[in-house]
C-alpha cells in the first residue's frame, strides 16, 4: 500500500473550493508514510489509469451534489478496477452507509475520517480482517462489505464498528497539516470578486461539527451537538501554504465559526498579524451574530469582508419547524448590524419547504428588495428545495410527517409534496428561469424580478413588468461575492 499510486483520493465537488476533503486525508496518509495521489473530478478529468493502478480509491462525498456526482465515479471505478477496496467518506457516505455498502462501496467512513482512514488503510495493507479498535476521533464510524469479486487480500467480514468518542478535541492533538501540493492551482476554483476584480481564493477549516440540532442540516446526525477546533497553529500553515500559492482572501469553511467564538478571533488575529492584507470570510448563525456582535468590529478590523448565514426562510412557522434558532425579526436585526459593522451578509435560503406559502415566498423577495439585498443573494437561492437525506433529523418531527413520501434512492433523499401543489409548481418554474438566466449571465437585478414575477403569476396576481430603473447600472460594482453561486 505505501508504494506510490495505491492510494487515490478522490473529490466530487466542494462549492468550488480547493478540496479540504483531500488535503486533510493526504496530509494523515502521508504521515505515515503513504504516498497518496488525489484526482478533483470538479475541475479535472478523472484519470482512468491512476483509477485502474489503484488499490484503495477513497471518494469523498460532504455534501449531497458530490454524492451524487460520486456514484457515478465508483460505477465506473469497479467496471475498470473491480478487485480495488472503494471508501466513501464524509457526511454524506455516513447518512447513505446502507445503500452505498449494498451497491458501490466496501467501507464507508463518516465525522472525522482522517484517524480511521489511516487505520483502515493500515489493515488492508496487511492483508487483514478489519479490526478497527481503541479510542478514536468523535462522530466517525465505519462501515465494511465483504465483496467475493475482491483480491482476497482485500476481503473484508461485514462489520460495523461505531468508533469510541473522547472527550478531546483537535485543538490538542499535534496533526498533520492537509497537505495542497499535488491538488490543481487555486486558479481553477472559484474567485473571490471585489470591486470588479477576480482574487484567488483559500479554503480553511477552523473547527469541526456545530453545536446546534437544525433539523434540516447533515450535521447533527453525525456529530450530535458537538464541535471540536482545529490548532490555531495548524490552521496557520495552511493558511500560509494558500496565501503562498497565490490567495489573496481566505474562506473559513467551518459550519459555524463563531460555535468558538474565542478560538475563531485568535485565528483571525493571528492571520491579520500574519497577513495584513489578507482579507476573509465565513459563516454563522443568524443568533451567533447577535450574541457575538461586541466581536463583529474586530472580525471587520482583521479582514473580514463578508459573512454567508443561513437565513433560510422569513416565515416563523418555517424556521421553527426547521428549529433554525433565529427568527424574521432577528434576520433583519442581524442585517442592520453587519450593515453598521461593515460587513456584508450573503444569506443562503431554503425558500421551497412544506410550510411556506407563495406569501410568505413573495414575502422574502419583497423584503430582499426593501433591504437593498438583490445583489448580496446569489438567484440560485431562490430556487433551492429542502432536502430530507437518510438519517435526517426531520424524519423524526411531526411536522413533516404529513407531506412525506417514500425515499428516492438514485437521488438520496426522501420526496415530499407541498400542500399548496402551486408552490411545487412554482419551484420548478423558478429552478429553469435561474438555471436559464445562468447559462447567459444575466444581470442578477433582472433575474431577481423574473423570479417575483412567476411568485406573483402563482399567486394569481400580474407581476410588474422587468423595467429596469432609470438610474440601473448594469456595469455597477457588486458586493463582495465568491463566483460560486452554491453555498449549500
Amino acid at each position: 500500500m505505501k508504494h506510490p499510486g495505491a492510494i487515490l483520493l478522490i473529490s466530487c465537488y466542494e462549492l468550488g473550493h480547493q478540496p479540504i476533503g483531500l488535503a486533510s486525508p493526504l496530509g494523515f496518509l502521508e504521515r505515515a508514510g503513504y504516498t497518496p495521489d488525489a484526482i478533483d473530478v470538479a475541475v479535472e478529468t478523472l484519470d482512468l489509469e491512476k483509477a485502474a493502478c489503484a488499490e484503495f480509491v477513497g471518494i469523498c462525498v460532504p455534501m449531497h451534489t458530490a454524492l451524487r456526482l460520486g456514484v457515478h465515479v465508483a460505477t465506473r471505478i469497479r467496471e475498470i478496477n473491480p478487485i480495488c477496496h472503494i471508501c466513501f467518506y464524509g457526511l454524506y457516505a455516513l447518512l447513505n452507509a446502507e445503500y452505498l455498502l449494498e451497491n458501490h462501496a466496501d467501507s464507508v467512513i463518516g465525522g472525522e475520517y482522517e484517524i480511521p482512514m489511516v487505520h483502515l488503510v493500515d489493515s488492508l495493507g496487511a492483508g487483514k480482517h478489519i479490526e478497527i479498535t481503541g479510542v478514536l476521533q468523535r462522530g466517525s464510524l465505519v462501515s465494511l462489505q465483504d465483496r467475493p469479486q475482491s483480491n482476497p487480500l482485500l476481503r473484508l467480514s461485514y462489520a460495523e464498528v461505531s468508533l469510541h468518542q473522547r472527550h478531546s478535541d483537535l485543538h490538542n492533538e499535534v496533526l498533520p497539516v492537509p497537505s495542497r501540493t499535488g491538488l490543481p492551482p487555486l486558479d481553477k476554483y472559484a474567485h473571490l470578486e471585489r470591486e470588479g476584480i477576480a482574487h484567488l481564493a483559500g479554503y480553511v477549516e477552523a473547527s469541526r461539527g456545530c453545536k446546534h440540532l437544525c433539523f434540516h442540516c447533515p450535521i447533527p446526525p453525525v456529530y450530535e451537538g458537538r464541535f471540536s477546533v482545529v490548532r490555531k497553529e495548524a490552521v496557520l500553515e495552511d493558511i500560509r501554504a494558500q496565501v503562498d500559492a497565490g490567495a489573496t482572501h481566505i474562506t473559513f469553511g467551518d459550519p459555524d465559526f463563531l460555535n468558538g467564538p474565542k478560538h475563531a478571533l485568535r485565528v483571525v488575529q493571528a492571520m491579520h498579524e500574519a497577513f495584513p492584507n489578507l482579507t476573509f470570510d465565513c459563516t454563522t448563525k443568524i443568533e451567533h451574530l447577535l450574541k457575538h456582535r461586541s466581536i463583529l468590529h474586530e472580525l471587520c478590523d482583521c479582514g473580514c469582508i463578508f459573512i454567508v448565514s443561513a437565513v433560510e426562510s422569513l416565515n416563523d412557522t418555517v424556521l421553527k419547524n426547521l428549529q433554525k434558532g433565529h427568527t424574521r425579526a432577528d434576520v433583519f436585526a442581524a442585517a442592520d448590524l453587519l450593515k453598521e459593522v461593515g460587513i456584508a451578509l450573503r444569506p443562503s435560503l431554503v425558500p421551497f419547504t412544506p410550510w411556506e406559502t407563495l406569501e410568505s415566498y413573495l414575502y422574502i423577495l419583497n423584503s430582499v428588495e426593501d433591504k437593498q439585498l438583490i445583489d448580496y443573494i446569489d438567484p440560485v437561492q431562490y430556487t433551492i428545495r429542502l432536502l430530507v437525506p437518510p438519517g435526517s433529523s426531520l424524519l423524526c418531527q411531526e411536522s413533516i410527517q404529513p407531506y412525506l413520501g417514500g425515499l428516492d434512492q438514485e437521488s438520496f433523499t426522501h420526496q415530499w409534496r407541498h400542500p399548496d401543489p402551486r408552490m411545487d409548481e412554482l419551484q420548478k418554474a423558478v429552478t429553469i428561469a435561474v438555471e436559464s438566466a445562468s447559462q447567459v449571465s444575466e444581470d442578477p437585478f433582472i433575474t431577481f424580478h423574473r423570479v417575483r414575477n412567476l411568485a406573483y403569476a402563482a399567486i394569481g396576481e400580474e407581476g410588474s413588468v422587468v423595467t429596469l430603473p432609470m438610474d440601473f447600472e448594469p456595469n455597477r460594482t457588486r458586493p463582495p461575492r465568491l463566483t460560486e453561486d452554491w453555498f449549500c
